[in-house]
């Protein structure tokens, strides 16, 4: 027979870990505004820009327009984008105001630290690609050929830009570490995965480039729900998007087992 004591400690670490989760989903849900519709309009503004301007000069796959081909890089950035500042952001601040430690003492495990930070990262990125999406209607329903792809690549590529985050907070001292991370890593490997155009339309050399570029294969992937059609095959993508994600995971539970700038 369990004694209720052993009862009560075993039920702790997932009372902790709904209790991290909750805190983490409440903490970007109350400023939706700026966390939410801010990225929405952003994006729209890409999508009037961009459209606007190339819409009769580019085509990059048959009896596709160019508008319609942006949509799915524009989510899928948004999402990407929005998954990594979540987390980034909230670790950053709870390290600077000191309020980390009583993230640290409960009995919460290394792993249900890193799911909890992740799953609202997630949330967090899925929330602001439906936001666009929903706005993108307006310049028509884009095509859903297969859409297991788009939900597959949405959540995991979120989850690896969310993973991306926590490194990037654990590894950070200040708010000027995190933006310089965003500033010369995120932001141009988002801009150079073929958001805007196909890799095909680029030169050999930088064509060769982009496929070291996992950021490529999550927009690609991604596309592919849309159109049935890729620069490459989605299960390479989705072979590489795994790989990538699992080896930051195993990095970032690593450090948090080892309490690496956080504990120490």
């Amino acid at each position: 027979m369990t004694r209720p004591s052993t009862v009560a400690n075993e039920a702790l670490p997932q009372s902790g870990f709904r209790t991290l989760l909750y805190k983490e989903l409440l903490r970007f849900w109350k400023v939706s505004a700026q966390t939410v519709t801010a990225p929405v309009l952003t994006a729209m503004l890409y999508l009037l820009i961009f459209s606007h301007v190339l819409q009769d000069r580019v085509q990059v796959y048959p009896g596709v327009q160019y508008t319609a081909f942006l949509i799915p890089g524009l989510i899928m950035m948004s999402v990407l984008q929005n998954a990594f500042a979540n987390t980034s952001s909230s670790l950053i601040q709870s390290k600077i105001t000191g309020n980390l430690v009583f993230v640290l003492l409960p009995p919460i495990s290394y792993f249900e630290f890193f799911s909890a930070y992740v799953i609202a990262s997630v949330v967090r990125g899925l929330c602001v690609g439906l936001g666009v999406f929903a706005v993108t209607l307006l310049f028509g329903m884009p095509p859903l050929r297969e859409p297991v792809w788009i939900v597959v690549f949405a959540v995991m590529g979120s989850a690896f830009l969310g993973s991306m985050g926590l490194l990037a907070g654990i590894q950070a001292d200040k708010f000027d570490h995190i933006a310089a991370f965003q500033n010369f890593f995120i932001l141009p490997a988002t801009f150079l995965s073929g958001v805007f155009y196909s890799i095909h339309s680029l030169p050999p050399f930088w064509q060769t480039v982009s496929h070291f570029n996992p950021f490529f294969y999550m927009i690609d992937g991604f596309r592919r729900g849309f159109f049935g059609q890729s620069d490459v095959s989605p299960w390479l993508s989705l072979l590489i998007v795994a790989t990538c994600l699992g080896a930051i995971a195993g990095l970032i539970l690593w450090m948090l087992k080892t309490g690496y700038k956080l504990r120490h």
